[in-house]
């Protein structure tokens, strides 16, 4: 027994010298920033020095609620950031997925020629730098670019993409007498009522005209790499499903109504996970192409809480707004955790689907013993 517990004892000590150098790289680069970073978001630390000196004072959640409950414009701007990001959100994880299935299926084809040139195409923009991605959008949405040229073709005049801040949902509600006034005010209903200080008229505004060339940047370049994962799904579903779904007599539209989708069950949480984390998070896009303008219609909290620490000195404002960040994605793939998990593993967190289900595996059935039925 002595000699057993020893062994143990030099196992777990080994273990551990083997592991040690992850734990340090992910406790000196990860940990570590994370604990300082909140740390700045409850102190008064404006930039200089180091926030772990004497000088710095701990300020509890007066940044907090200067972001939540406090009148003020730091309020304001990140209300509006919330409302353009939600409506950005709200576009773009279901199209880019929608996009990136239908491609998956389209080149899981066996008799399609090319492909590799097809499915290299379509993922190379998500490999290319955002940078130049971007730039080339600013030419082609100019308003005398190629996308205006091409509307004017069939008589359209297009609008100054990134100088019109008008919300597609009031532009539309204006078509039919809603609002859309001389100074654009809507409704005294909707007008009279805040939230966040920004009114419930401001919060129905829609994605801006200007928000719609990210969302349509965005979606061309996520869709490729998404469709990827897609497509390593459907390559380990076996084909034996889908032959005796077509000897049972199943329409192309049962199949993938009962057999595809559910076995991509797995896949689709992925796909829908990190299309909302990447999507509320961000950044580069807004920075190159438009810094929130025009009247802030582009403003996102990534953005914003860059914004108002490095420009603006409010260090501990901008954290805090990182922190609210987080813990909105928290909290919407939680609510996506639910509506997607499977019915014979309803006590699962999301956290241990997620380390459980490797990307692409169809989800594990131990009491079936016959094939799908239709």
């Amino acid at each position: 027994m002595r000699r057993g517990g020893s062994a143990r004892a030099s196992e777990t000590r080994s273990g551990w010298l083997f592991v040690s150098p992850v734990i340090i790289v992910l406790g000196l680069f990860l940990v570590a920033p994370i604990v300082i970073a909140f740390w700045v978001s409850v102190s008064d630390w404006n930039g200089r020095g180091s926030p772990l000196s004497s000088g710095v004072s701990f300020v509890g959640a007066d940044n907090y609620r200067q972001l939540l409950t406090e009148d003020s414009l730091t309020r304001s701007d990140f209300a509006t950031s919330l409302r353009n990001n939600f409506y950005y959100v709200l576009i773009v994880v279901p199209i880019q997925t929608v996009l990136a299935l239908a491609l998956a299926l389209l080149l899981n084809q066996r008799r399609l020629k090319g492909l590799s040139f097809f499915r290299t195409s379509y993922y190379f923009p998500s490999v290319t730098s955002s940078v130049a991605i971007a730039s080339v959008f600013l030419f082609l949405f100019a308003g005398g670019g190629s996308v205006n040229a091409l509307l004017g073709i069939f008589g359209i005049d297009g609008p100054q993409w990134f100088a019109d801040p008008r919300g597609v949902l009031h532009i539309m509600l204006g078509w039919v007498g809603i609002g859309g006034g001389a100074d654009g005010a809507g409704p005294a209903a909707l007008t009279s009522r805040d939230f966040l200080g920004l009114t419930w008229w401001d919060w129905l505004s829609g994605p801006s005209v200007a928000m719609l060339t990210i969302i349509a940047l965005v979606i061309w370049v996520s869709a490729g790499g998404y469709m990827l994962l897609f497509l390593a799904g459907l390559q380990n579903i076996s084909a034996d499903v889908y032959e005796a779904a077509s000897i049972d007599g199943a329409s192309r539209w049962r199949t993938m109504r009962s057999i595809t989708i559910p076995l991509l069950r797995p896949t689709l949480f992925t796909v829908l996970t990190l299309g909302l984390i990447g999507t509320w998070q961000v950044f580069d896009q807004v920075y190159i192409m438009s810094k929130g303008n025009p009247g802030k219609t582009t403003l996102t909290p990534a953005f914003l809480s860059y914004d108002q620490s490095i420009n603006n000195g409010q260090w501990g404002s901008g954290t805090a707004m990182s922190f609210v960040l987080f813990a909105i994605i928290i909290v919407f793939t939680a609510i996506q955790s639910l509506i997607l998990r499977d019915r014979d593993s309803s006590t699962r967190g999301f956290f241990g689907r997620l380390r459980s289900q490797p990307v692409g595996a169809p989800p594990q059935h131990p009491t079936s013993t016959t094939g799908p039925t239709t």
